[in-house]
């Protein structure tokens, strides 16, 4: 899938977006709670944020799964 050098950014990558949702989460549910409406683009990024940083961690899982099974069969022979 990925090389081991395009791991760490995209570990950070996922992290900085997940972080970044749950504080626009946090921000619209403030501002429902004021009785303001929240912006649309902060609203886009609370809902589309954690599930795409959810799936870019689930991938990088999968793909250490996958190396790690590669440099087994490596030693095995």
């Amino acid at each position: 899938m990925t090389s081991s050098r395009y791991r760490r950014p995209l570990t950070v990558l996922a992290a900085v977006i997940a972080v970044l949702s749950l504080v626009a989460v946090g921000t619209v549910m403030a501002m429902a709670f004021a009785g303001v409406a929240a912006p649309t683009w902060i609203t886009y990024t609370a809902l589309y944020g954690l599930p795409a940083a959810f799936i870019l961690m689930l991938l990088l899982v999968l793909d250490g799964v996958a190396a790690r099974r590669r440099a087994g069969r490596a030693q095995q022979r």
